[in-house]
This record gives C-alpha cells, structure tokens and sequence, in this order.
C-alpha cells in the first residue's frame, strides 16, 4: 500500500509597492509566512531574495529554493514549479510587487494549483489596484481594469474613447497603467483625446513617500504639470455627464 502524501498549500504572498519598509504596509501574517516556506514562485528572483531578507532577516538564504515565473516561462515549466506542492510542500507566490495574480503572471500557477485540488492561501497586503479606487472618489461598485492601452496611436485613441463611452453607459470607473517611462505620454495623450468634463484620477507611487493622488476633470488637468516619468502609476476614467 503506498503512503498517503498530503498536498502542500499555495500562499499567495504580497510584496511591497516599492521601496518602504514592510512593516508599515504588511501585516505579521506576511512574517509568519516566510519563516516557515522554502519554496517560492517568484517574478524576479533578486528582488524576491531581497524581499524576503527584508521581511524576515534571519531566514537562510542558500535554503531557499526559487523558481522564476515570467513572461519567458514556457508552459511545460508550469507543472515543475508546482511539484513541491504535490509532494506536500508549502510554496509561497510573490509577484515583483503588490497582490500575486492580479495583473501578474502568477494567476497560472493559481489556476494550475485549483485543478490539481491544491489549497489557494491568499495573504492580505497592499493591492494598487484597490488602494487607487479607495482613494479616487469614482464609482467604487463597478469597476475594471484594463492593464496597458496599445502603444500604436491610432488604436490607443480608440481604446481611451472606447473606456470612456463604457464608463459612461454603465456608470463604471475605467482603470489602465502604462509602463513608467511612458507614463508623461500617456497623460499627454489622455489630455488631447478625452472630453473636458471627464474626471481622471491618476494614483502614484501608492504607500511611497512620494505618494500623489489626485481626481480632476481633463480640464482642469491641463492646467496642471506632474512628472510621472519612472514612476508607478495607475490611471482611473470616468464620464459622468
């Protein structure tokens, strides 16, 4: 008769929105977490070594066994990331940063630990997604986020009007990001394309020092100067009247 094996527990464990300390934004769960997982599925292993370090400074790190999940992972990989799990393991997800599966490469593994009747942990931490709605005064019932709008010009201004046609017809705020370098061209972009009187709020560096939130109408936005080049941003729309 072969031994019962029991199946390890995928936590979903989230990181920092950037350079703070962990303790200001991360409950003790976090801690509690790394100190007893070996095993981790990360999106940059360096950044995910030093995280750990950070979080829980004592934890060995020549123990830690990381596999990297990213946009170069093929699939086949998949399953061999999760054999720890199989073999009852505890692994922890990390996305680079924030809520691991949301806007992440993560949500695969997610998918894959379901089907194979793997038990899903998710750890409270800080999501920029949620924390940028909180903070926007938009329409905090119905909501979406639509990741990064094309680059090419002509199908970035579709989808910008696109979004604010859906967010007026069924009153639902319009979340999107751009990679950080970009960020000054979108918002330029956003000024010529949108309608004067439809609110934007543009949430930046969300927990950092250098924190910066604002709604306005598009109108009033063009009157203002920000430098959001480098710099993690969210962008929320909604047309209104």
């Amino acid at each position: 008769m072969k031994p019962i094996t029991f199946l390890g527990k995928l936590y979903l464990i989230p990181t920092t929105l950037g350079e703070i300390n962990p303790e200001d934004v991360l409950p003790a769960t976090i801690k509690r977490s790394i100190e007893f997982i070996d095993d981790y599925i990360v999106e940059n292993e360096k950044t995910a070594r030093r995280f750990i370090k950070s979080v829980y400074p004592e934890k060995k790190q020549p123990e830690l066994k990381i596999s990297v999940l990213n946009k170069h992972t093929e699939t086949r990989e998949h399953l061999e990331f999760i054999k720890p799990l199989l073999e009852g393991k505890n692994v922890g997800l990390m996305s680079e940063a924030g809520c691991p599966g949301v806007a992440d490469p993560g949500a695969v593994i997610v998918k894959l630990a379901h089907e194979k009747g793997i038990q899903v942990v998710p750890l409270v931490g800080p999501s920029s997604i949620l924390l940028a709605v909180m903070a926007s005064g938009m329409n905090g019932q119905s909501f979406a986020f639509n990741g990064y709008l094309p680059i090419d010009k002509s199908e970035k201004k579709q989808a910008l009007k696109g979004l604010e046609k859906l967010s007026f017809d069924k009153n639902q705020s319009q979340l999107f990001i751009e990679t950080p370098y970009r960020n000054n061209k979108l918002l330029e972009d956003i000024l010529q394309i949108l309608q004067p009187n439809t609110s934007l709020c543009i949430a930046c560096d969300i927990t950092l020092p250098t924190e910066y939130i604002k709604t306005m109408t598009v109108s009033l936005w063009k009157k203002q100067k920000i430098d959001l080049h480098n710099r993690p941003t969210l962008f929320i729309l909604h047309k209104t009247y």
